[in-house]
């Protein structure tokens, strides 16, 4: 079994991480039931001897060892304290090791550069210090993942800084990133400017990137409500099922709701589905590595848009569930992608469906032969579908899927976030709050630009070739 650490940056990256953490206890609990410390729960959570000064881990053995004192696989990540000071104070701050978490007290004032230059040097030795232990209690470390936004100064700087240290002290570790994009309503003014500095480091440094729309995040949840709404013409009792994805009355934390809770259990929800396959036991198990492998023909070219479907289910039972082929199809459709994108219309360079619950084989290769004609892939990898199923349905649901593809529609997302850049850069604005940080040059800028220039042309090269008739390449001759 293997074990992946969580590192959470930033506002949005620990506000992320607590819904993560509090719906994995909730999916881990409902399949443990004798309460012991087995393998599933070592992959993300070790489990700790508290009656020492010095806690002791307790090895995973053959299922007779009780969950005496669980800690998270997590470093936490602020320079801001609010957020983390509020996880510590909330029924998850015992699942936290203190010293796993690095905080400051003034913030990165929404500026890449202090976030990366400034911040990233100052704490540099305590988050490698901080992520060297939780390595060295893992057993087989596979993945790291790291949350962020991009738009804000932590998440975007000091987020990309530690991808930068994870790739140079862990070279061989694979390292995900979910990076939450912004709006074009957001309310940084800067958020454009900070967002192309880290995508730079992301197309540099990352092996895999999940990029998570807000306006997307926003766009299901008003979906969900209105289905919600519609249904309570029907019956006074409709809502939205506590155990559906964009839910968390029934997990671990109660209480009032913060107002983003909903959109992150979203972005949870996509990390638990991710990870079930190396978390629980199937019928084709995926491990982390088989993304990466699978999904990413060229080492830039690491993006994917992600899916996920069923949203929800609907709590009057006279109402019927959506149906398996259904949330194949649903899957594909832009209102459940996680980026404001139609990826039917684009090129597919790879897809992975990453199924839980109670699906058969023959049901995913069934609804992959149905699909496939309406899909356009790139002639070189017309069989480029990875699957896998796992045994474990999410809590509440009796099945799920998520769909990665790695598609030529993320370039509207970053032709989008390019001309929003372009719009500043052009009058220079704001440009010296960034140069007058100490390291901070202003033709990085430039280069951040015209790397991701480059990327959106690599992908418009590759949808350049949709509809074009390639003949086999001819066949070696063998020499008499």
């Amino acid at each position: 079994m293997t074990q992946s650490i969580v590192v959470q940056v930033g506002q949005c990256g620990n506000q992320i991480g607590c819904r993560f953490w509090d719906l994995a206890l909730r999916e881990h609990a409902s399949t443990n039931k004798g309460g012991t410390f087995d393998e599933p729960l070592s992959s993300f959570f070790r489990n700790v001897d508290a009656r020492y000064s010095e806690p002791l881990d307790i090895p995973v053995g053959r299922g007779r060892e009780k969950i005496c004192n669980l800690k998270a696989r997590a470093v936490l990540v602020d320079m801001e304290e609010g957020v983390v000071s509020e996880i510590l104070k909330g029924p998850l701050g015992d699942v936290f090791d203190h010293r796993q978490l690095i905080t400051d007290v003034s913030g990165s004032g929404n500026n890449w550069a202090v976030g990366h230059m400034m911040y990233g040097s100052l704490y540099r030795e305590q988050i490698s210090e901080a992520i060297r232990r939780t390595a060295e209690m893992c057993d087989c470390l596979q993945c790291f993942f790291t949350l962020h936004s991009m738009g804000g100064g932590t998440g975007s700087g000091v987020g990309t800084f530690i991808l930068n240290l994870l790739e140079e002290e862990y070279p061989e570790v694979y390292r995900f990133t979910t990076a939450v994009y912004p709006s074009a309503e957001d309310d940084v003014i800067t958020s454009p400017y900070n967002s192309v500095l880290a995508m730079h480091q992301l197309t540099e440094h990352a092996d895999c990137v999940l990029p998570i729309e807000n306006q997307s995040l926003v766009d299901i949840f008003n979906m969900v409500n209105q289905a919600a709404s519609k249904t309570s013409k029907i019956s006074s009792t409709s809502k939205v099922k506590g155990g559906s994805t964009v839910t968390s009355d029934l997990g671990g934390i109660k209480g009032q709701e913060k107002p983003f809770d909903k959109m992150n259990n979203i972005v949870a929800n996509l990390l638990l589905n991710l990870t079930s396959s190396s978390r629980f036991e199937g019928a084709l198990n995926v491990d982390l590595n088989e993304i990466t492998m699978n999904l990413v023909p060229f080492p830039k070219l690491h993006y994917l848009v992600s899916s996920l479907s069923p949203l929800y289910h609907l709590a009057d039972v006279s109402l019927p569930l959506r149906k398996l082929d259904q949330m194949f199809s649903d899957a594909f459709t832009k209102e459940y992608q996680l980026i404001s994108a139609d990826p039917r219309h684009s090129l597919y360079l790879a897809c992975a469906l990453m199924v839980r619950g109670n699906v058969a084989v023959s049901d995913i290769r069934r609804n992959i032969d149905r699909l496939k004609p309406s899909l356009q892939f790139i002639h070189w990898n017309q069989e480029g579908w990875k699957t896998g199923l796992c045994s474990v349905p999410p809590v509440g649901q009796p099945y799920s899927l998520l769909a990665l593809a790695n598609n030529s529609c993320i370039r509207h997302t970053f032709t989008n976030l390019r001309d929003r850049f372009y719009k500043l850069y052009k009058r220079k604005a704001h440009l010296h709050h960034y140069t007058n940080v100490d390291g901070m040059e202003a033709g990085q800028f430039s280069q951040a630009l015209e790397s991701l220039t480059g990327l959106v042309k690599e992908y418009e090269q590759l949808e350049g070739t949709m509809g074009r008739v390639h003949e086999g390449a001819p066949r070696l001759q063998v020499a008499s």
